[in-house]
């Protein structure tokens, strides 16, 4: 045992040699750290990070245990293997080994706190107690090969630009990276002993280059095959404008296309071109819903085939194969397809799963599509740290949107915003483009200070043959669908993801014939969703809001009056009978009211938005960090920092408003995901299930289990009680709880 030291064990009694576990995983962590130019800081981590190992107490354990998942700490009776090699790295390099004690000791439960109430003795500085020493010294009882030992601080320095004080998360982000090169290293090495068979599907993607030739001859097809229109040849220009400027210098760059522009293969175009000109690893499209995800993913997939990855909570896992899987783990295919709260709470996050694919983001091109959604309340950290991704890290950003948020620099006497301070704009100017693509005319009903009854609205909803008209609440959605002709479609949250996306393509498929459709939904259609009406109502929003509305008009210019000529299609904006929703969804619709008020500009105008988002930043002032995360990991020379208690302050959905159940849509489905009742699900059939999920607010949640409307069928896994919860049209109804089918009643 003293001899021969191993790392993990197999199920078929296969040992894994320790000293080639750390070399094999320190030679990975290097090669991914050497991206951002601190390969030696990865190979040293990698080298140290199962230190403890060595103790005699864990060989017992593992020779005993032996498995899978016989090394993961955490679990009752496993032996601590982490904390000794953190604190070598300490003992060894003093205030800058801690650099080391956070990345090796959070390897298994996630970066930890330096010190706080609620990590008790999960903290860095309690694990580094002197009376901790005695995890290393077991480990030196056995003789560590003096290879192993014997290392010097790496000579590269932290990226130097991030040592400039503006730079307040260049620290925790630097360690992040860090943890992540070591996380996937590790992952990747064990993986190689236990799954061999496994590892070999991984990698082996086209080449950047090849996916740009792929992309041009699908484009060349594309437009041979487009009707000769203004709009095809201005979507045409832009395309062009996005492949001259991709060879510029990486930096941060915004697209600014009206709908209906052609923004998602024109930035796709930018993004391949630079990234081939500037020898670049991947491109990540970030998507703001999972609503519009797929949409863009399978439009992708016809031109890239399965170098395209979606990541996000609500995939279908009947289309994914072998090798996605794993990619998702990673990201180390070359087109990764994700959520805004995948990639932004990753890029602060503390669990290893979910940093582990961090460092592929480096040297990558980034587009954050809809990118007036970036989320208010976290505006700041995450500008600061697409910034020093820019400048240290050689990641490419695209804001890509038809309303540009305003995130340049704006001071005043008690308002100081940082924002974005160096980006260039790839199209030529915006303002005609604006004007070339104006397909809409926007007109308020009434004035916006009156109110107008859901019955007036239906009203005049079924004045047309074909209309959308979108609400902010799901309650709202639910009272003016009941109040429409039968055939109306409704589109909210209420509906899982699948049965969103099957309405979806209905409602698509009668668009295209020509046929009449009538729908009512919540935002959920307005970022991306490629929908086109000749008439589209908008309760009172932001300005944002209503120009993304107003992009599901007209989309495609087809409109004509009887002699044939080209005419504008109509958005109508009023003022709904219920309270718009508290927070900044109140906050924004009171600034686009006064905005709207305005008769003689442009209402989506490009300077309009400049204006709007300038005036909600300022109204939220210190709120753009509501919950401080900033503070939390700004860089300290004691390397003192919250990285645990920032993940979980860092949510873009706030889970503890919400609690999900699962639902009866269509039964069969759900009738063959119940065979799981008799046993603890796994992750990918958890994943499945994200599909047939609805949110509930977590009052409504708590009434409905009390009642056995729902119930807990594992720990935190609650599902539909009876069939009439589910409503075929309307999604999940709470209301209709005590109401039971006939089936449902009998023994």
């Amino acid at each position: 045992m003293n001899k021969n030291p191993v790392a993990h064990i197999s199920d078929d009694g296969r040992k894994h040699n320790l000293y080639d576990h750390l070399i094999g995983t320190a030679h990975i962590s290097r090669k991914f750290a050497a991206e951002f130019g601190c390969g030696g800081w990865g190979y040293l981590a990698g080298l140290w990070h199962d230190l403890g190992k060595y103790s005699p107490e864990f060989q017992k354990y593992i020779r005993s245990a032996g498995g899978i998942d016989a090394h993961i700490e955490g679990i009752k009776g496993r032996v601590d293997h982490s904390t000794a090699g953190g604190f070598y790295a300490v003992e060894t390099f003093k205030s800058m080994g801690r650099v080391f004690a956070y990345i090796i000791a959070g390897h298994h439960a996630g970066l930890p706190d330096w010190e706080s109430d609620k990590s008790g003795m999960a903290s860095l500085e309690q694990r580094l107690r002197p009376e901790k020493k005695k995890l290393l010294e077991s480990a030196r009882s056995i003789s560590i090969p003096n290879d192993i030992l014997e290392q010097s601080l790496p000579s590269e320095k932290p990226p130097k630009k991030s040592l400039e004080p503006a730079s307040e998360l260049a620290l925790s982000l630097w360690v992040r990276m860090l943890f992540s090169c070591l996380v996937d290293a590790d992952f990747l090495d064990s993986e190689a002993f236990f799954e061999p068979e496994r590892a070999a599907v991984r990698g082996a993607y086209p080449l950047i280059e090849k996916l740009l030739s792929m992309f041009d001859d699908y484009m060349i097809g594309k437009l041979k095959e487009a009707p000769n229109t203004d709009v095809n040849r201005i979507r045409k220009r832009i395309l062009d404008q996005c492949r001259v400027k991709a060879s510029e210098q990486p930096g941060i760059y915004t697209l600014t296309v009206p709908t209906g522009g052609g923004k998602t293969l024109s930035s796709m175009s930018f993004a391949l071109n630079h990234a081939v000109k500037y020898h670049k690893n991947r491109i990540i499209y970030v998507i703001p819903y999972t609503s519009i995800i797929e949409q863009t993913a399978n439009e992708f997939r016809k031109i890239f085939a399965d170098a395209v990855i979606e990541h996000h909570s609500n995939l279908d896992t009947e289309k994914e194969s072998a090798r996605s899987r794993l990619a998702c783990e990673n990201w180390d295919a070359p087109i990764i397809v994700t959520t805004s709260v995948q990639f932004f709470e990753s890029l602060f996050a503390s669990r290893t799963s979910r940093c582990r694919k961090l460092h592929n983001i480096i040297n990558s091109v980034v587009i954050l599509d809809e990118a007036q959604l970036l989320p208010p309340d976290f505006l700041n950290p995450i500008l600061k740290a697409i910034t020093e991704l820019k400048q240290n890290y050689g990641v490419t950003f695209v804001f890509s949107t038809a309303t540009q948020p305003a995130l340049s620099p704006h001071k005043t006497s008690d308002f100081n915003f940082e924002g974005l301070p160096e980006t260039g704009e790839i199209v030529e100017d915006t303002d005609k483009l604006h004007n070339e693509l104006k397909r809409v005319d926007v007109r308020v009903i009434d004035d916006l200070d009156t109110p107008q009854p859901w019955e007036d609205i239906a009203r005049r909803l079924r004045e047309h043959d074909s209309v959308l008209c979108i609400v902010n609440r799901r309650d709202d959605a639910r009272t003016l669908w009941e109040l429409m002709p039968e055939g109306t479609f409704h589109l909210s949250a209420l509906m899982c993801g699948a049965h969103r996306s099957e309405k979806i393509a209905e409602i698509k498929k009668l668009l295209k014939s020509g046929q009449p459709v009538r729908v009512i939904s919540t935002q959920l259609v307005e970022a991306g969703v490629d929908l086109d009406f000749p008439v589209v109502y908008r309760a009172l929003a932001g300005l944002d809001s209503i120009a993304q509305a107003a992009g599901r008009c007209n989309r495609e210019g087809s409109l004509v009056n009887r002699e044939g000529l080209p005419v504008k299609g109509l958005t109508y904006v009023f003022t709904p009978p219920s309270k718009i929703p508290a927070g900044h969804l109140r906050q924004t619709a009171e600034i686009g009211c006064r905005l709207l008020k305005d008769e003689k500009a442009d209402p989506l105008a490009p300077e309009r938005f400049e204006t709007f988002f300038r005036e909600f930043y300022w109204i939220r002032g210190s709120r753009l960090d509501e919950k401080n995360i900033i503070d939390l990991l700004k860089n300290d020379p004691e390397f003192h920092v919250s990285f645990r208690e920032a993940a979980g302050k860092f949510k873009l959905i706030d889970d503890t408003a919400y609690a999900p159940v699962i639902v009866c849509y269509p039964n069969d489905k759900l009738i063959s995901l119940l065979k799981l009742k008799g046993e603890q699900p796994d992750r990918w059939l958890k994943r499945r299930l994200q599909r047939y999920v609805v949110n509930l607010p977590r009052r409504v949640h708590e009434q409905l289990v009390s009642s056995r409307a729902i119930y807990e069928i594992h720990p935190g896994i609650f599902i539909q009680g009876h069939s009439a919860l589910y409503h075929e049209k309307l999604g999940f109804c709470p209301d209709k709880s005590i109401v039971y089918e006939p089936d449902e009643l009998i023994c």
